[in-house]
């Protein structure tokens, strides 16, 4: 497994680039990479890479499937179009006896991301106008997230999003990227940091796991997109060590001999559960763009898990071992609760949360993940927010995933590199390697459910539809990015 890369390496490898701390340098395939207190981050680095975009570009004018179907997928949705309009507010509230209005935020979130995702794959400037036009309104406006326990789900959720769309175009002519950082680090961040240090004043273990995971993926992404080393440590340590359930050994607590690992909130319901697989998936996704690698830690626990949630989700039989947890808050009140089996499920309910996991692990890792193979297969072609219901439970991902994630099997040497590693060195290399190294693949219901192998490739293959591109993934040219703002 990918370890991940030390603090000296990391120097080191910027040191050989010529890259200066607080400094950016542009790589191969339009990446950048920037140094801060001895990390080096690369960007746009959190769900997608420019690598990435390059294989979807690639595959697209290939024809290939399922790439072709996760676009049409895309281009249907109404938030992908360019004559988005953005409706910012001053303040953003979520949760009973306050004038909710979330939804406008989260919709307008996923606009601007998937106007930012068709922009980066086809290189049109009315998409990447549409999105940097809701980012910068948002930032100009929003002064605070508010409401009851759920403003922290808010803050959570609409907080690692956003900073996903402004990471696609933290380039784009007319990006207000210092204002923006600012908003996500004054109305978003505060908020999930304080969750994770005090869990709302009520006992750690009071809040099942996605609770905390939504406040883990915001630490993270606010970490990577302000090139924030101690706030990218912080995320890392919680989701390694942190004392509530949303640490990987709360959540999944328990390891069985046939390999599988208990997930803890499959002893709540199957939303949930889902829900909290897609926000460790997400957690895992960006840590491993930045070269650290989650996805393997503790003997590859998150594989263990999420191969156990996709089996039960099916309708599979799962073994549970019964959790007993603190609730309630200390000086307040104080109960137990105890979940002993896990909940009957809907083989028909899903998200749009596997193709990044089931890829990873068969294709990036050559690793044997029959029941990811299975449930991604079967959820294909993923779709996003506006794909699932018009709640806010059909907003908790970005979603996609057929067509972002969707990949070739890695080559050893590519299996067991460190995305940022190479990222960085492909600096002081030369023009024509540093091209080439960016053509290759980069290291519910309708409600609210937010709030309270090796033997696998062909399979996968066959399921999918994939068709291979001869030669390989073919060499875009850079595309002109537009300055100017599309009208509305």
């Amino acid at each position: 497994m990918v370890a991940e890369i030390s603090r000296r390496n990391m120097l080191k490898i910027a040191g050989a680039a010529g890259v200066a701390a607080g400094a950016a340098t542009v790589v191969g395939g339009g990446a950048t990479v920037a140094t801060a207190a001895g990390r080096t981050f690369a960007h746009p680095g959190m769900l997608h890479t420019p690598a990435d975009f390059a294989r979807m570009t690639a595959k697209l004018k290939a024809g290939a499937r399922p790439y072709t179907e996760g676009f049409a997928k895309l281009t249907a949705n109404r938030h992908a179009q360019s004559g988005w309009v953005a409706r910012p507010s001053a303040v953003v509230y979520r949760g009973g006896g306050t004038p909710q209005n979330y939804a406008t935020l989260y919709n307008d979130i996923h606009a601007a991301y998937q106007n930012a995702v068709r922009w980066r794959i086809t290189g049109e400037s009315a998409y990447g106008d549409t999105a940097v036009a809701i980012l910068n309104a948002w930032s100009a406006t929003l002064t605070s997230v508010q409401g009851s326990a759920d403003r922290f789900l808010a803050a959570g959720l609409y907080g690692y999003q956003f900073a996903n769309a402004a990471e696609l175009v933290r380039d784009h002519d007319g990006f207000e990227l210092a204002r923006f950082q600012k908003m996500i680090k004054d109305c978003f961040y505060p908020l999930s940091e304080d969750f994770l240090a005090r869990h709302n004043g009520a006992y750690a273990t009071n809040y099942w796991a996605n609770w905390d995971l939504t406040a883990i993926a915001c630490v993270l992404a606010t970490g990577i997109l302000c090139d924030d080393s101690a706030i990218v440590d912080r995320a890392v340590d919680y989701f390694k060590n942190g004392e509530g359930m949303g640490s990987v050994k709360n959540a999944i607590p328990v390891v069985y001999p046939d390999g599988l690992a208990e997930w803890v909130e499959a002893g709540r319901d199957q939303g949930h559960a889902l829900l909290g697989v897609g926000l460790m998936g997400t957690i895992c996704e960006m840590a491993w763009n930045q070269g650290i690698d989650l996805y393997g830690y503790d003997d590859s626990r998150f594989l263990k898990g999420a191969q156990y949630v996709a089996k039960w989700s099916m309708g599979g039989s799962v073994s549970y071992t019964a959790n007993t947890r603190q609730k309630g808050a200390p000086g307040i009140w104080s109960g137990r609760e105890t979940a002993s089996a896990a909940a009957g499920v809907d083989p028909n309910m899903t998200r749009p949360i596997w193709a990044m996991i089931a890829n990873h692990y068969t294709k990036r890792r050559g690793l044997s993940a029959t029941y990811l193979t299975q449930i991604a297969a079967k959820a294909a072609p993923e779709g996003g927010g506006g794909d699932y219901g018009p709640n806010s439970g059909g907003y908790d991902q970005l979603g996609f995933g057929t067509l972002l994630f969707t990949r070739d099997k890695a080559t050893q040497a590519s299996a067991t590199a460190s995305p940022t590693a190479s990222a960085s060195a492909s600096a002081s290399t030369s023009a024509s390697a540093s091209a080439s190294a960016a053509a290759s693949p980069a290291g519910g219901t309708g409600s609210d459910l937010a709030d309270t192998g090796a033997s696998d490739i062909a399979a996968w293959t066959a399921a999918t539809g994939i068709t291979a591109l001869a030669g390989g993934l073919l060499l875009l040219r850079k595309r002109g990015r537009s300055s100017s703002n599309s009208t509305h």
